[in-house]
């Protein structure tokens, strides 16, 4: 029976022991986790070369089981060390069984990037396994990529459709195949690669080893485990904690026209010159216009989206990781799975409409035990979803009051006006003299009138709470507390002068005593005195319940066991005492409208316990955890939502539906899925024969032919090499018309002299 992954001890990953080294010897001897793995001694120096001392929780529990050969589905936190779980279970099997004539081992990674960054991965730590692997990227020259296939490399890191296109073209044979991994499994599915990986499933063995990791786990990830793995293993480790603990939060308050301004606010006096910082934006257009304004400020950064040329993507991306710039600015489509160490903050110029987005951008930084900072743009329009995000961690939201000096570092709060107002007069400036910048900020204006009709509503209860926010008295927000003294003065005065409410009316501020509506709000006013007593009272007293309502927060839930130990009973909901609903004497009781004595269930009565003992229960443990991402072009904009498929039709005069799963253009493959007709051009065999790669000698003969054809012929000689460049030169020099007559005349005296020599044969 293999081990419970979640409750058993990993043998070689429990923790550090004292052993005695013998009688003699009083003192005691610590070992690493990799050094009790038992590794081979080539992967274990490069897993040192590599700078791993200690194994992360979700290398612990995976590295074993692989290497036992269990199908694994691991969840861990971004940045925790997923790649190098699957990496060296990979090397241990190569080098068990070396083979150089087929492929075996199969990497998909949903991006040229993550793709990238996994070669690198296993170029590092297998430098010293003589492993062979080989990329096979979209955008990649396809000739090249022919032969790198047909090098036959052990280790093949490729992105699903170009991947697909090979085998489809190459009519390829992965039946040697025993290792297959997913990388980043979720962000395959949201990316639309479902009909591709389904397709390169029926083409791998069905004795494969398949292992899934994944950030969050989606329902379409569980129904693919569920038809794809041979008893899977779940393992789901630092997702409670959801978020690192080096990781601060900064939510800043603005309202949608300010942020331009705010985000240079930012990159000036919060965040430091030498850091590096990525800077998470809605669409393409808003990564075009925050690039041209950050290139107006003075700022070195570069950008990433969906729609970049493949090359274009990786000099960005290499610029940013190299550090030549000092901000990135992407979309969530296209920094999934990015990696890069030195990076210490992450600003949300727009803030994500889920929970998971959130967690997932924020997860860039603060990676491997470094520290990070998150600060988060927040517009009205945007509260809602901040509340969500506190409901999803379990934290209170706490605002900034006025006179708030002592307030917590991620509480909501306010950029002082005039820092602002500094900031706002420069882009006035900017948009006027460049009218290229001008044009892309209605642009990205434009687009995002487009991502607010596919983004996902916030919850009810949310959108209700946003009204008792104090955000019209928010004060300045923790981050620039270090701001001078009397500026601060002046920001607050300002505050006070926005809220300042006059105890009277528009019918009685500067009117006279003998005017008639001036009377009439003075007897008003009088008589309806008490009224305005009692609803003053009544919101002290509702400022002091939310006070103790964010206090109660605070306290720490209890847990089952706690409630277990504590109490001999526990009374369920009436759904759940159907199986109590039978009392003595044989009396037919009815609970719910289900006669429970003729009633037979589509379950049996113990099926609850049954699941609750089984030590290996993939359903039981595979927990619905949804991450969708919006799009940041148009065309996936329109995706995203029934209300975007429908567009004006001009000749019809009417809205009409736009058909997304049209099969024009594409083949039915041998699974039944339908790919791109363009798979199949027949590339393949015109390099074939070009390059005579397919050609096979299977005669000893012919193979020793061949061996003689490469051995060295040319003469080592000074003089012999001379003779053979003067016969190359002679062989393509043009030749006058006397040389031409001449050779034809010597043609045609062999051609005799041969002819004589036939005849006096057949005499």
């Amino acid at each position: 029976m293999f081990p419970n992954p979640t409750t058993d001890q990993v043998i070689g990953f429990d923790e550090d022991v004292e052993e005695e080294t013998g009688p003699k010897k009083a003192s005691t001897k610590k070992m690493g986790g990799f050094y009790r793995l038992n590794l081979h001694p080539s992967v274990l120096k490069g897993v040192l070369k590599r700078g791993y001392k200690t194994p992360t929780p979700i290398q612990r529990k995976t590295i074993p089981l692989i290497m036992e050969g269990r199908d694994v589905v691991a969840m861990a936190r971004t940045g925790s060390g997923k790649t190098a779980s699957f990496l060296i279970p990979l090397f241990e099997r190569i080098l068990a069984k070396p083979s150089k004539h087929s492929i075996k081992a199969l990497i998909l990674s949903p991006t040229r990037e993550l793709a990238l960054q996994t070669m690198k991965f296993v170029k590092d730590l297998g430098r010293f396994c003589g492993v062979k692997a080989a990329a096979v990227l979209g955008g990649d020259s396809m000739d090249c990529q022919f032969s790198v296939v047909h090098s036959k490399p052990d280790v093949v890191v490729a992105t699903p459709g170009r991947f697909l296109h090979l085998c489809v073209e190459m009519d390829l044979k992965l039946t040697e195949v025993e290792y297959v991994v997913f990388d980043e499994a979720d962000r395959l599915f949201e990316m639309g690669f479902g009909e591709q990986l389904k397709e390169i499933i029926h083409r791998l063995p069905e004795s494969r080893q398949t292992l899934l990791f994944s950030a969050t786990l989606p329902k379409v990830l569980v129904e693919f485990a569920r038809a794809g793995l041979t008893d899977p293993v779940l393992l789901r480790l630092d997702v409670e904690s959801k978020l690192p603990e080096t990781l601060a939060l900064s939510f800043v308050s603005c309202r949608s026209d300010e942020k331009p301004a705010a985000l240079l606010t930012l990159l000036d006096h919060v965040i430091a010159p030498d850091s590096q910082v990525a800077i998470f934006v809605a669409t393409k257009h808003h990564v075009e216009y925050i690039h041209m304004l950050l290139d107006q400020a003075g700022v070195p950064n570069t950008f990433v989206y969906s729609d970049l040329d493949p090359s274009a993507r990786k000099i960005n991306t290499a610029k940013f990781q190299t550090g030549k710039v000092k901000a990135l600015i992407v979309t969530d489509v296209a920094a999934r799975g990015l990696d890069i160490p030195s990076l210490d903050a992450v600003i949300n110029y727009n803030f994500p409409a889920k929970a998971k987005l959130f967690v997932h951008r924020v997860g860039r930084c603060a990676r491997a035990g470094r520290a990070g900072t998150a600060h988060s743009l927040v517009a009205g329009d945007e509260l809602c979803y901040l509340l969500d995000l506190c409901l999803f961690l379990g934290r209170s939201l706490s605002c900034v009051g006025s006179d708030d000096s002592a307030a917590a570092p991620d509480a909501l709060g306010r950029i002082p006006q005039h820092l602002l107002d500094e900031q706002l007069s420069k882009i006035i400036l900017w948009h006027d003299n460049n009218s290229a910048l001008a044009g892309q900020r209605r642009v990205s204006e434009n687009a995002y009138k487009q991502y607010l009709r596919s983004r996902p509503g916030a919850s009810v209860d949310s959108v209700r709470r946003v009204k008792e926010l104090p955000t019209a008295t928010l004060g300045a927000h923790p981050a620039f507390v270090s701001i001078s003294k009397p500026l601060l003065d002046r920001a607050s005065m300002l505050v006070q002068m926005k809220n300042y409410k006059p105890q009277g009316t528009v019918f009685e501020f500067g009117q006279s005593s003998h005017v008639q509506s001036y009377n009439v709000m003075k007897t008003k006013r009088t008589k309806d005195s008490e009224k305005i007593y009692r609803f003053k009272q009544k919101l002290k007293q509702d400022n002091v319940m939310c006070e103790g309502e964010e206090k109660k927060l605070e306290l720490e839930s209890s847990s089952v066991a706690d409630i277990s130990r504590t109490f001999s009973r526990v009374i369920l909901p009436a759904k759940r005492r159907e199986a109590r609903a039978l009392s003595g004497g044989g009396k037919r009781v009815k609970v719910g409208g289900v006669d429970t004595e003729n009633f037979i269930p589509y379950k049996p009565a113990d099926s609850h316990s049954e699941q609750g003992l089984a030590v290996e229960n993939f359903q039981q443990t595979a927990d619905r955890a949804m991450l969708d991402l919006t799009g940041d072009t148009d065309r996936a904009l329109r995706q995203g939502g029934q209300r975007a498929k429908m567009v004006w039709d001009k000749k019809r005069k009417r809205m009409v539906g736009v058909e997304t799963n049209s099969k024009a253009g594409k083949i039915k493959s041998e699974s039944g899925t339908w790919i791109p007709a363009s798979y199949k051009s027949g590339r393949y065999k015109a390099w074939v024969e070009k390059n005579k790669a397919g050609e096979e000698q299977s005669d000893d003969d012919d193979n020793d032919k061949d061996k003689a054809a490469k051995l060295k012929t040319t003469p080592n000689t000074r003089w012999g090499r001379h003779n053979i460049k003067a016969q190359q030169k002679e062989k393509f020099k043009l030749k006058n018309a006397d040389q031409i007559l001449k050779q034809r005349m010597i043609a045609e005296k062999n051609r005799k002299r041969n002819s004589k020599k036939k005849s006096k044969k057949r005499k």
